[in-house]
């Protein structure tokens, strides 16, 4: 099987050789091509060349086009930082009030402007994919809805918008929705097979916040890019115990389980659903820390073990520290080759 047959097989329920290896690789990735993370982040070509570098040095199955959270915001004009050694960010809020967001409405950004942020990514998602989407599984990123508000508004406004001007925040949720699912499209038109979703802020909310603020959004993203014949993966950080069935109600078709949920749990409620799932080391605890690479392993192995009759895929609960040693990491990805 090629990587990619294999990451299929188990998306399409059916038997793949082993499990495949599906690691996120940001700034791991961007080390060991030699570039600092503002060019990581940057420019779409050193993003590109820094994912297809893992596929030469270590048995991985699916690369993602995933450097920052940042992307909208920018190409609706936020203020925005570069440092050299840590992801891009907004200078300050760009939407804090009502007419914030109708300045923000008249300035809409275009995905396929060719100076922005969003078609700086979608550059290195065709890159990446000529060069290895006919064996290896390549995915495009966007951030959903609700995180993308927390990314244009700050997360702690944004949360308290929730109570105190409700209505403003759904206006938000549906004008970005237009937006990632531009932004996911033009991904796919260049030639991504899965779009990955962030949600991560979605995490602090209650299940009811979740189904009135979240859920609806992921949904409208979800369903576009099921229209175009690909696939979804959904990747919440943080301890989502108490989201689990609603999200999988978003209808996406991989879910990543963060170390901070319990590994079996998440594994018999994904397992019921039909739905494939990956996790869930500690990238800290687990593989940083390790004393010695077969720890790593021997870890890894078990959650093999634990997922075994169920559709898994072998990652950690989220991305793998660039301090990780190479001895470490790929001892992590042998193991999904032992039963």
């Amino acid at each position: 099987m090629t990587s990619k047959e294999r990451f299929m097989s188990v998306i399409q329920g059916k038997t793949p050789d082993r499990v495949p290896v599906f690691p996120l690789l940001m700034e791991f990735a961007s080390s060991r091509f030699g570039a600092n993370y503002r060019q990581f982040a940057s420019d779409g070509g050193v993003m590109a060349q820094s994912q297809l570098k893992m596929l030469d040095m270590f048995k991985i199955d699916a690369i993602t086009a995933c450097t920052d959270a940042f992307r909208i915001t920018a190409d609706l004009g936020a203020e925005m930082v570069f440092p050299d050694n840590k992801p891009p960010y907004s200078a300050r809020p760009l939407i804090k009030s009502r007419a914030d967001f109708e300045r923000a409405k008249n300035k809409r950004p275009d995905a396929n402007d060719k100076t922005g942020r969003m078609y700086d990514r979608a550059k290195g998602v065709a890159e990446m994919a000529r060069s290895a989407g006919h064996s290896h599984m390549v995915l495009g990123w966007v951030d959903m809805p609700f995180a993308e508000a927390c990314s244009v508004c700050g997360v702690q406004d944004f949360l308290m918008m929730l109570y105190d001007e409700p209505g403003l925040a759904h206006d938000i949720l549906d004008f970005l929705t237009g937006i990632v699912t531009d932004f996911a499209l033009i991904q796919l038109d260049a030639g991504a097979a899965m779009t990955g979703a962030g949600d991560a802020a979605a995490s602090l909310v209650s299940p009811e916040l979740y189904r009135e603020f979240v859920l609806p959004y992921e949904k409208r993203v979800t369903d576009a890019i099921h229209g175009r014949n690909s696939f979804v993966k959904l990747h919440i950080c943080g301890n989502t115990a108490k989201l689990i069935n609603d999200m999988i109600d978003c209808g996406a078709d991989l879910y990543n389980v963060d170390h901070l949920v319990d590994f079996g749990y998440a594994a018999e409620l994904y397992g019921k659903a039909g739905k494939a799932f990956k996790g869930n080391l500690d990238p800290v605890g687990d593989i940083l820390q390790a004393k010695a690479p077969e720890e790593v392993c021997e870890k890894a192995r078990n959650l093999v073990r634990l997922a075994k009759g169920k559709k898994y895929m072998l990652s950690a609960g989220c991305e793998i520290p660039a301090a990780v040693s190479d001895e470490v990491f790929a001892a992590f990805c042998a193991a999904a080759g032992k039963g």
